[in-house]
């Protein structure tokens, strides 16, 4: 995470970490041939899903939040792809480009605004200060949380739902990491927007 913040959203949004669901959707004919192939897509996707959340809750760099906030939706895309459902994947990766890129880039607006500080410990009470990017950043974090009627609130719900529907052993179990990944993404965006903008600042003061 040393790259400026438009490389990052670019990187993270569109090209470089979604290569891999686009290979698996370009194979997909392959793939349809084997069902022990999609049991391990569908169980890698949930398990990365589920622990990339919880790294997520536990670190203070701001931009690793939002890139271990990726690894988690492309989980999300994976087990989508697992569970034979390539269209839904592709529209979660469509909606996933737009609020990662709006994110990584109010992301690069606070640390700019801190003299390169990247700690979410050392911000706060920047609401303030930052209203523009406080709503950009608010508004991308709600359509990361699957907030009703956003864009990844229909791809996120039908993605839960095929794998509730999936009358197989491992369906139960990958519902289980979707929805439990679901609670830590709301539960670090929650977290970093109190650190961010709502906390007592605690860092330097710059003269």
């Amino acid at each position: 995470m040393e790259g400026p913040t438009p490389v990052s959203a670019l990187l993270h949004a569109a090209t470089m970490v979604t290569a891999g669901i686009f290979l698996i959707i370009r194979c997909s004919f392959l793939f349809e041939y084997s069902e022990i192939v999609l049991s391990l897509i569908c169980l890698f996707g949930g398990l990365t899903c589920f622990f990339s959340g919880i790294i997520g809750c536990f670190v203070f760099d701001i931009k690793k939040i939002i890139a271990y906030s990726t690894c988690s939706q492309l989980g999300y895309m994976f087990f989508s792809s697992g569970l034979s459902k390539y269209d839904v994947a592709i529209f979660h990766l469509f909606n996933h480009a737009f609020f990662k890129a709006l994110l990584f880039l109010s992301a690069g607006s606070l640390i700019h605004s801190l003299k390169d500080e990247q700690d979410i410990r050392k911000m706060g009470s920047i609401v303030n200060f930052l209203p523009f990017t406080y709503f950009c950043f608010f508004l991308g974090s709600l359509v990361i949380m699957g907030f009703p009627f956003l864009t990844a609130f229909y791809s996120k719900d039908m993605i839960l739902e095929f794998a509730y529907s999936r009358y197989i052993l491992d369906g139960g179990f990958i519902y289980f990491l979707g929805i439990t990944s679901a609670f830590f993404t709301c539960f670090y965006s929650f977290r970093l927007l109190f650190f961010v903008f709502f906390n007592d600042y605690n860092g330097f003061f710059f003269i």
